[in-house]
C-alpha cells in the first residue's frame, strides 16, 4: 500500500517510507567502494592516490543537484501541500532543466581547468597525470551526476521514493559489472574505472527523466511551466546549506589531502581515501534518512498539522540515537576487515589506515543530528538557519580542527579533526532546535 505525506506516521511507516531513501545511498556509496577496490587492487597505490585527490574537486560539480534537489523539494512539498499540484509539477520541470543546463556548463569548465586544478592539489608526476585522466573521462557525466542528486530528493516528493532506489540501484549494478569487466577482465586500469563510472551514471538517471516524463501515478510530472525567477530564488536560498554544505565537505577534503600529503605523503591520501569511501556508507544512513522525512517535513509544515510535525520530529530523534550507536560500533568492527580489502597489499598503509579508520568512526556517534538538523530547517524552507549549520560543521569547524590538531597530534590530530568538528556543530545544531520550536511547532 501507497505512504502518503499526508498520513500520520509510526515509527514502522516512517521506517518504511524512509527506507528507499536510506537503501538508495548505502548502495551509492557501496558501488562507490567496490570502484575504490577495483582502482586501489588492479591499477595500483599511485593511481588510487590521484583518484581520491581529485575526487572531492569532481564531486563538487553534483553540488547543484543537490541544491536544486533539497531546496526545491522542500518548496515542492510545500506547495503540494497547500493542494497546488499543477503549481508543484511545473516548477518540478523547471528545476530539473536549470540541473541540466548547469551540469553541461560545469562540465565545458572542469574540463578547460582540470590540468591546473590538479596541480594546485599538490599532484606531480604519474600521479598527475592520472588525475588529469581520470577526470577528463568522468567529467562527461557531470549533468547525470547533478540529475542523480537532485532525483533523489524529487523523487520523494513524488511519493515514489522506490523510483530513486531503482535509479541508484541500476546505475550502482552497471558500475560494478563494467569495474569488473574494464578494469579486472580487459585490464583498462583507471581508464576502466573512470569509463564505468560515467557510463552508470547516464543510465541510470535514464529512468527517472522517462517516468516522469510521461502520465504517471505520482504527484509529479514534467509539464510546460512558466519561469518562476522568485521560486528559483527561493529554491537556490533554501538549498543553499545542502550546497555550503558539499562545497564545504568537498574543499575540506582537499585540505585534509594537503596536511596528509605534509604528514604521511602518497600514504596518507590513500589512506584517507579509504576511510571517505567507507565514511560515505556509513553517513549514508543518516543522509538518507534525511532525504526520506524532508518531504514529511516540508508537506506538514505547509499543511499546518502541528501534531504531525512534533510526530516526524520525535520519532525522528530516536531512530537518529538507534542509528548512531549501531553506525559507530559496527564501523569499529569492520575497520581492519574492510581496510584489508583496500589496502591489504601494503602492510604499513594497512596499519596507517586501521588506526585513522578506529578514530574517525567515533563522529559517526554524532553526525546524524548535524545533517539532519540542517535538512530539517532546510525542508522548513529556512534555508539561512541550514545553511548556518552546515558552514560552521562543514567548514568553520573542520577547517579550524584539521590546522590546529595535527600541530599537538601530528597525524592523529588530522583524524581527530572530524570527531571534534562534529562535537561543536552538534552544539549549534542543539541551539538551533531550541530556538526555533516556537516557530515551527516541532517540540
Amino acid at each position: 500500500m501507497t505512504i502518503k505525506l499526508s498520513d500520520h506516521f509510526t515509527y514502522g511507516r516512517l521506517l518504511r517510507f524512509t527506507l528507499p531513501s536510506i537503501v538508495m545511498m548505502v548502495f551509492t556509496s557501496i558501488y562507490g567502494v567496490v570502484d575504490g577496490i577495483f582502482v586501489s587492487n588492479f591499477a595500483g597505490k599511485t593511481a588510487f592516490a590521484a583518484v581520491n585527490l581529485v575526487m572531492p574537486v569532481l564531486m563538487m560539480l553534483g553540488v547543484p543537484g543537490f541544491m536544486l534537489g533539497t531546496g526545491g523539494t522542500a518548496l515542492i512539498s510545500k506547495t503540494l501541500g497547500e493542494k497546488d499540484k499543477d503549481k508543484a509539477s511545473g516548477l518540478f520541470t523547471m528545476l530539473t532543466l536549470i540541473c541540466i543546463l548547469s551540469g553541461v556548463v560545469l562540465t565545458v569548465l572542469g574540463m578547460l581547468f582540470m590540468r591546473p586544478i590538479a596541480k594546485g592539489l599538490g599532484a606531480e608526476g604519474q600521479m598527475l597525470e592520472d588525475c588529469v585522466l581520470y577526470g577528463l573521462l568522468v567529467l562527461p557525466a557531470s549533468t547525470a551526476y547533478i540529475l542523480q542528486f537532485a532525483f533523489q530528493s524529487f523523487c520523494v516528493a513524488a511519493e515514489k521514493p522506490g523510483l530513486s532506489l531503482a535509479m541508484m540501484v541500476t546505475s550502482g549494478i552497471c558500475n560494478i559489472v563494467l569495474d569488473a569487466l574494464f578494469v579486472a577482465v580487459f585490464g583498462w586500469g583507471l581508464v576502466g574505472a573512470a569509463v564505468a563510472t560515467a557510463v552508470a551514471q547516464f543510465v541510470g538517471v535514464f529512468i527517472p527523466l522517462i517516468y516522469f516524463a510521461r502520465p504517471n501515478e505520482s504527484l509529479l510530472r514534467f509539464q510546460k511551466f512558466s519561469f518562476d525567477g522568485k521560486a528559483l530564488l527561493r529554491t537556490c536560498a533554501n538549498g543553499s546549506s545542502e550546497l555550503m554544505s558539499n562545497l564545504s565537505m568537498n574543499l575540506v577534503s582537499v585540505l585534509y589531502n594537503l596536511q596528509l600529503m605534509r604528514y604521511a605523503g602518497e600514504d596518507g591520501i590513500a589512506a584517507y581515501g579509504v576511510i571517505m569511501y567507507v565514511n560515505f556508507m556509513f553517513l549514508s544512513v543518516a543522509i538518507g534518512f534525511s532525504v526520506g522525512t524532508a518531504p514529511l517535513i516540508g508537506f506538514n509544515y505547509g499543511a499546518d498539522n502541528r501534531p504531525e510535525q512534533k510526530n516526524i520530529f520525535k520519532k525522528s530523534m530516536v531512530l537518529l540515537t538507534v542509528f548512531s550507536v549501531l553506525m559507530t560500533a559496527t564501523a569499529m568492527l569492520l575497520a581492519r576487515p574492510l581496510s584489508t580489502v583496500f589496502v591489504g597489499y601494503d602492510r604499513g598503509l594497512l596499519e596507517m589506515t586501521v588506526r585513522g579508520f578506529y578514530i574517525y568512526s567515533l563522529s559517526f556517534l554524532l553526525c546524524g543530528f548535524n545533517i539532519f538538523g540542517s535538512s530539517m530547517f532546510t525542508a522548513l524552507n529556512n534555508g539561512l538557519i541550514s545553511a548556518v549549520i552546515s558552514f560552521v560543521r562543514t567548514l568553520v569547524c573542520q577547517t579550524a580542527a584539521v590546522l590546529l590538531l595535527p600541530l599537538v597530534w601530528e597525524l592523529d590530530g588530522v583524524w581527530f579533526a572530524i570527531v571534534a568538528a562534529e562535537s561543536a556543530a552538534l552544539l549549534l545544531t542543539a541551539f538551533c532546535i531550541l530556538k526555533f520550536r516556537k516557530r515551527y511547532h516541532y517540540l
